[in-house]
């Protein structure tokens, strides 16, 4: 038997389903497979927590590696309406899965505010006085977001304050000539500054501004490259594209 243990957060279940696509070239395997629902996250769990066997386990079906693999195939595709579509098929055999990808959806650029929701987060998070950067990466309770790692935090940030219309300010600027595979350079100038919100960033904020209008897109989602010509919306008023 093998027991496949994934995090509920959209990371963790793009991991799963992948994993599932590749299984599908292996019929044997499927009879082996079953799956823990965890419905938490495994690394905040202290070594001596003894409810392993409380997590519900489950067996995977054919039909549930069809379904798994619908599911990437959908998310590697080149716009995110056929990851939409598949949020409303019928996922019973993920219960976790439907909400993690309504968490990607949510970080395409909204329509009201052109940033993703964990950019408009991060946002909220600067003008609420959070100047330094250690909260942001690492405080996930007040981030309330799982979607980006602590390092792509980073880049959204890079993103909010570098930009022609900036609604960060404070963000080392040495940030613009590091080598990007330089972590310990990164990490020392995202401590060195001191973050506030711009006047413009407040006007986003409000939504009376629009961060895509003044600023270049240019990031994945998935398979759909965003760019300010290629701009997919996300109205989390209506759930829709």
């Amino acid at each position: 038997m093998i027991e496949l243990w994934f995090d509920p957060g959209p990371d963790d279940q793009l991991q799963l389903i992948w994993m599932l696509d590749h299984f599908r070239a292996y019929p044997a395997m499927v009879d082996k497979l079953k799956l823990r629902l965890v419905a938490f996250d495994l690394l905040t769990m202290h070594e001596t927590w003894r409810g392993w066997d409380q997590v519900p386990l489950v067996n995977v079906r054919s039909a549930d590696l069809e379904i798994a693999s619908a599911c990437w195939q959908a998310y590697q595709a080149t716009t995110p309406e056929a990851c939409f579509d598949v949020v409303h098929r019928d996922l019973s055999g993920f219960p976790l899965l439907r909400p993690a990808l309504l968490d990607l959806l949510r970080d395409l650029p909204s329509s009201r505010s052109g940033l993703g929701a964990t950019e408009m987060r991060l946002l909220e998070l600067v003008a609420a006085g959070f100047m330094g950067t250690n909260a942001l990466f690492y405080l996930r309770g007040f981030r309330q977001r799982g979607v980006f790692n602590d390092m792509e935090i980073g880049r959204l940030l890079e993103g909010l304050a570098h930009g022609p219309r900036p609604a960060i300010a404070g963000l080392d600027d040495g940030l613009r000539s590091i080598d990007p595979d330089n972590a310990r350079r990164r990490l020392e100038a995202f401590q060195r500054s001191r973050l506030s919100v711009t006047e413009f960033g407040k006007a986003v904020l409000a939504h009376k501004a629009d961060f895509t209008d003044h600023n270049p897109i240019n990031r994945w989602w998935g398979g759909t490259h965003l760019t300010n010509d290629n701009l997919w919306r996300w109205n989390q008023s209506l759930r829709k594209l």
